[in-house]
């Protein structure tokens, strides 16, 4: 008969004594349990003891996560949070230097505990820990163990970053700029410095005017990954707080500072390899320099702006420079006016008169006119034998250069995501961003220039135009997909990629997607469903028992701490844990939680899920609700929850989590593996009948025969 569900068996331990098997009651208050267990071991002032999990984070046992003790959880008796608190409080004043380091060694480590903190933190514990840092000149052991309590202390929320005073903020942005100071201090001071930033624009302006940028980009070319990581994470969250006009004079120094050339050389060539977290800083610093382009894509042309006005107008200047030399009284301005005319439509623009209301559009807007004037002015060679080119052809075979760098231009926002928010969790940067000033506009003059060499390959007219610049698109973002690391390769592979080529790429993948529709062949592929479905489940079984890595992410910082869950081999438990950084595939031994199969009550996914309801709903978080879902076990309001590092990920898991609860996989990913099992086996079994006609209906039973005459008699053969 199984056990009650308010009951779960424990080994309670406690040091110098014989562990103690008990049979917890849930129902019970917690202090008649603690007094229960002080009594087997004659303990006496039950009140000043409490219960921790012996493994992993030690988290103090409170009425509040007491659910979440399991069957053959190992706990230790130890002292309450009140009192180690007091012991701490008292300890960390003293005057003895080991009784004050060790002290403020413990507070570190017990102040990732929420019950903890909180007995800290109301006996005015911070305020001892300001003192410590802002009278302290000590800059050793002592002041890292400090700087890691305060850390772990304010991540709990109890008190707010715009109490700092200013001494204490000044002080630690003193540890940043000094070069006398251990790498550890650095680090941990750099991360409350990012920890401060977001919470509040006096904070932001405080760090930005004291923290000097030059300082950061020192950081960056340090050979301590760590270091660079904090740093790279202090700007980035600078960046994310400041106003446009903040942002634009930061970046615009930075690029005079050539912080490409140092993210370029130290970090992603560097000898270590590159972290997701880092990743997604780098990911950041792309997305906010590209957004530098909205401005001007949003922003329309204005017919009555000189200065835009000359932009259009040294477009035409260039191109047909030894035309309009001749002098201004040889021709009436109404032949001028013809002439101008003539020539903005030998540049391709719809409108030839006036060749303003082409750019009105927005976007792409002033940013189409600034890459058609950069690429005029810097590849001047490439510019006219463009315009000359094309101006020499039949009228319907030009290839309309503006009309074609408008669209081009759109395309490239679109692919680059320029206008859009920030994601919180994407990892999706281009090395070659780092390798290149000017990227954008660079890279427009490499695109524009395949534009060409593709509308001549497809021999295209004027109504041809959409279809060339789809497939202009398909060659950007199938050598985009390639990650080149320097825009000259970007380059090679693009042109490399003509239409021929994606021609046969779209062939191949529509004959991977073809689906012969005949009766026959339809009833074959539901046949064999069941036994490829089969093997789908077999399959996301086996990658839940390898396990993957999650991260935690907090509410106000993008990523926490590293966990680990994995199916066991005989798949009737789901082990998890935390685990540190570089661990791939830790055992399963090693990981202290475990969940029950038969526990487990509902899969949640997206918005569902518990963990996803405290976020906003803004745009930056759609890609987490996509990656997260929760497992609900035991009880409904016990949920243990999850972010998936990729969307493959998460179709994996929850298909693998839907199998175990005994339910269909719903994942997109099902559908795609389906698809793609039922394409090859279809294609193996009908091997034998390529180009033969598979008729609807089965061909007709003949008739019997009017006798059986024909059928040999074995029984005379015997006699």
């Amino acid at each position: 008969m199984p056990p009650p569900k308010d009951v779960v068996k424990i080994a309670i331990q406690m040091v110098g004594a014989i562990p103690q098997l008990i049979e917890l009651q849930q129902t019970k208050p917690l202090a008649s349990v603690l007094k229960d267990v002080c009594d087997a071991w004659s303990l006496p002032n039950a009140e000043r003891y409490a219960l921790q999990y012996a493994d992993g984070r030690q988290t103090y046992i409170t009425e509040s996560n007491r659910r979440d003790i399991k069957n053959g959880s190992i706990l230790r008796l130890t002292t309450s949070p009140d009192q180690e608190a007091e012991r701490l409080y008292i300890g960390i004043q003293s005057k003895n230097v080991d009784v004050k380091t060790d002290s403020l060694k413990k507070l570190a480590s017990l102040s990732q505990d929420i019950t903890f903190a909180q007995e800290f933190i109301s006996r005015n514990g911070l305020k001892q820990i300001y003192s410590i840092v802002e009278e302290g000149n000590d800059t050793g052991e002592m002041l890292a163990h400090t700087l890691k309590a305060f850390t772990e202390l304010m991540e709990h929320d109890f008190v707010s970053w715009e109490n700092l005073s200013t001494v204490f903020i000044k002080k630690i942005v003193s540890y940043v700029n000094m070069n006398a100071v251990d790498a550890s201090i650095q680090q941990l001071s750099l991360s409350i410095l990012e920890n401060m930033v977001p919470t509040s624009h006096l904070l932001f302006e405080v760090v930005r005017k004291e923290v000097p940028l030059d300082r950061l980009l020192t950081y960056l070319q340090a050979t301590n990954a760590q270091l660079q990581l904090k740093a790279m994470a202090l700007l980035i969250a600078l960046l994310l707080s400041a106003t446009d006009a903040e942002r634009r004079e930061m970046m615009d120094y930075l690029r005079e500072k050539n912080i490409r050339q140092f993210i370029h050389k130290n970090i992603i060539h560097s000898s270590e390899p590159l972290g997701d977290e880092m990743a997604h800083y780098l990911y950041v610093l792309q997305s906010v320099s590209l957004n530098l382009c909205e401005h001007r894509m949003k922003m329309s042309m204005d017919p009555y702006s000189q200065e835009q006005r000359d932009l259009l107008q040294s477009l035409r200047q260039t191109a047909f420079e030894s035309e309009s030399e001749v002098p201004a009284g040889t021709f009436s301005t109404e032949r001028r006016r013809s002439l101008c005319a003539k020539e903005f439509r030998k540049l391709g623009f719809m409108n030839n008169s006036n060749p303003a209301e082409d750019l009105r559009r927005a976007p792409p807007g002033l940013l189409a006119l600034d890459n058609m004037v950069y690429f005029s002015r810097n590849t001047p060679n490439a510019y006219s034998r463009f315009v000359l080119e094309n101006s020499s052809r039949e009228d319907k075979h030009e290839c309309p250069f503006a009309r074609s760098s408008i669209q081009l231009t759109l395309i490239l926002c679109e692919i680059l995501h320029i206008g859009e928010p920030c994601s919180e969790t994407a990892q999706a940067f281009y090395p070659m961003f780092f390798g290149q000033d000017h990227f954008f506009e660079e890279l427009f003059c490499i695109c524009i220039q395949l534009v060409n060499k593709t509308w001549k390959e497809m021999r295209a007219t004027q109504e041809d135009f959409d279809k060339v610049m789809q497939v202009v698109r398909e060659q950007i973002t199938r050598t985009l997909s390639l990650k080149p690391t320097s825009l000259e390769l970007f380059k090679t592979r693009v042109n490399a990629l003509n239409y021929s080529e994606i021609l046969k790429l779209r062939q191949t993948e529509r004959l991977h997607q073809e689906e012969t529709l005949a009766v026959p062949v339809l009833e074959l592929r539901e046949k064999l469903k069941p036994e490829l479905l089969e093997l789908i489940q077999q399959q996301r079984l086996l990658h839940l028992c390898e396990g993957t890595l999650f991260r935690k992410i907090s509410s106000r910082r993008r990523q926490d701490k590293l966990w680990y869950c994995r199916l066991s081999p005989n798949h009737k438990v789901l082990h998890y844990g935390d685990v540190d950084e570089g661990v791939q595939s830790p055992p399963i031994e090693s990981l202290p939680e475990k969940i029950p199969v038969a526990d487990m009550k509902m899969l949640l996914v997206g918005k569902e899920c518990p963990h996803t309801k405290e976020k906003s709903s803004g745009k930056q978080n759609k890609d987490v609700l996509e990656l997260a879902f929760s497992i609900v076990h035991d009880v409904e309001e016990y949920c243990l929850n999850f972010i998936a590092p990729t969307r493959y990920e998460f179709c994996l898991w929850t298909d693998g989590l839907n199998v175990l609860l005994g339910k269909e996989m719903t994942s997109e990913r099902t559908q795609t593996d389906l698809d793609v099992l039922l394409s090859m086996e279809l294609k193996l079994r009908l091997l034998d009948l390529e180009n033969i006609s598979i008729p609807d209906e089965p061909p007709p039973v003949p008739k019997p025969p009017s006798n059986l005459n024909f059928c040999y008699d074995f029984s005379h053969a015997e006699q």
